[in-house]
């Protein structure tokens, strides 16, 4: 398994559930991939600096940082695309975590 990195940026705009909600969600959607969840950073409503959609000027910032098998990330980024609570993604690869002697 390889550790991986998933940067969120959440379309919170009009929504009734709060971040939380759509995080655990999130959470669900990563470990049915068969994916281990190492950590959850919540970060923060943030503007974008370049607006590509009116509508859209915001959003919320959710960093997960997990390990997963080989093809799950594809699989999530198929699925996130899907998914109108998402607005982007960003997934990177990490190297592995070095445990201290």
């Amino acid at each position: 398994m390889k550790r991986y990195e998933g940067l969120f940026i959440l379309n919170t705009a009009g929504k009734e559930e709060g971040v939380n909600d759509m995080v655990d969600k999130l959470k669900a959607e990563i470990t049915a991939q068969g994916a281990t969840i190492e950590t959850v950073q919540k970060m923060e409503k943030k503007a974008f600096v370049r607006v590509a959609d009116n509508k859209k000027k915001d959003g919320f910032y959710v960093n997960f940082i997990f390990q997963a098998g080989p093809g799950a990330i594809r699989k999530l980024q198929t699925h996130f695309a899907l998914n109108a609570d998402v607005f982007r993604t960003l997934f990177s690869e990490l190297p592995h975590k070095v445990e201290a002697k």
